[in-house]
């Protein structure tokens, strides 16, 4: 059976046999503007011009599979529905009153239907794979433009949010969402707290002294509370900071964050104890750091910034009180690549929306295309199918793809699933 969003497609692109178009009353039927699709309450289709007999009629456009279902949806005694002027149904089954109908059953290509009913019903790891090698090249360069748009989109809601919550505060905007990356998806919502329970301008008052910026960060993160615990007595850095950050909390009155720290299930590179001594060094390196991101010409400008080791008590740690073989923490290029994917860029793009300068969204479209692709489950079956993923614009699209559109079935709205479903091939 189709279904109504099908249907909806079918009009809104005209994909069906126009020749000798008739309403259900006998009279020639021209469609010169379908309408626009309407997805907020009313009529389907907006503003459509359409010549029924020798009459040119402008209004809306509503659409059922059967044309009962007017009745059954009570549109009758809806005054929304009192400008439509054509009920396109797939099939008609009884009459609705004075508004013309037109029946498209027989008039569509069986071809798109079982491309539909394929997509629809396939078991994959998207539902076009079997067809998707089809799809030009240009077709594919400007979905994936819109996809990342999209994606870019989605990801500035969350500095907007910020925003409005710190009073239009960018630099704090900016730190809250570097700490959430820092986190990675284990900490993500207990780094966040900690920089939100510790504003900017605190840390900027500490910049020249990096155990205590430590201090505070491992501190408010729940990390400096052990109290009868015999290796990290014995553990002098690890009591100095403690002291450091009982005076700290007193002299700024920080409250406690309730949100732990995890350890469990990650590498020890990632452990939240690196992973704030490194965000320490970050922080003391760079003032007013968004201001510095956004004049910056360049990714290797970017990328040098981020270019932070933790200090030296760490080449011989990943936790306190446990002490090992030297190695440097030093922030990994995969790491800063995945900073500049998942804070920076987007960063820059809520920039660009919010004070509508392009060059700011042209800027982290740049340095997407600068920046090596990300490899994972989702691009590794994309390019498995042999769809380019050369870069983190094409990684960051693809990803788009997979989670908004393919996993939802949302075929009709993909411009991918479109060039598919209207191929006669």
């Amino acid at each position: 059976m189709i279904s109504e969003r099908l249907l909806q497609f079918i009009w809104q692109f005209q994909y069906f046999d126009k020749a000798d178009l008739f309403s259900s009353d006998g009279e020639l039927v021209k469609v010169q503007y379908a309408g626009h699709y309407n997805t907020n309450q009313g009529p389907d289709f907006l503003n459509a011009k359409i010549v029924i007999g020798k009459t040119t009629w402008a209004g809306a456009v509503e659409l059922h599979i059967l044309s009962s279902d007017w009745k059954r949806h009570k549109h009758q005694t809806d005054k929304n529905y009192q400008n439509v002027i054509l009920h396109v149904v797939w099939e008609k089954d009884d009459s609705n009153g004075n508004i013309p109908v037109l029946e498209l059953k027989g008039r569509v290509s069986g071809i798109l239907l079982r491309r539909y009913e394929t997509l629809m019903t396939r078991s994959a790891f998207i539902p076009c794979e079997n067809l998707v090698s089809s799809v030009k090249t240009i077709t594919w360069n400007s979905w994936k433009e819109r996809l990342l748009a999209e994606r870019l989109m989605r990801k500035a809601k969350t500095a907007d949010q910020f925003l409005k919550e710190n009073k239009n505060h960018w630099e704090e905007t900016f730190w809250w969402m570097l700490a959430r990356n820092f986190g990675m998806k284990v900490n993500t919502d207990a780094f966040e707290a900690v920089a939100r329970s510790i504003p900017v301008n605190i840390l900027a008052k500490h910049k020249n002294q990096l155990q205590q910026i430590e201090a505070l960060l491992m501190g408010q993160a729940g990390l400096l509370n052990e109290k009868s615990n015999k290796e990290l007595s014995k553990d002098g850095y690890y009591t100095l900071l403690q002291r450091e950050y009982k005076f700290l909390k007193e002299k700024y009155g920080l409250k406690p964050v309730y949100e732990p720290v995890h350890f469990l299930r990650m590498r020890p590179g990632n452990f939240p104890t690196i992973r704030l001594a490194q965000l320490a060094v970050l922080i003391q390196n760079s003032v007013h750091l968004f201001s510095r991101i956004r004049e910056a010409e360049s990714i290797k400008e970017v990328k040098n910034r981020f270019d932070a080791t933790a200090n030296d008590y760490w080449h011989y740690h990943y936790k306190f009180g446990e002490a090992g073989s030297f190695k440097k923490k030093k922030l990994g290029e995969s790491m800063i690549e995945n900073i500049i994917i998942n804070t920076i860029c987007p960063m820059l793009f809520a920039y660009g929306n919010y004070h509508n300068e392009q060059k700011h969204k042209d800027k982290a479209l740049k340095w997407l295309e600068h920046t090596n692709a990300e490899l994972n489950n989702i691009t590794k079956g994309f390019s498995k199918l042999g769809i380019e993923n050369k870069n983190a614009f094409d990684s960051q699209a693809l990803i788009e793809l997979k989670n908004e559109y393919c996993n939802k079935k949302s075929c009709l709205e993909c411009g991918v699933g479109n060039a598919i479903l209207k191929s006669t091939k």
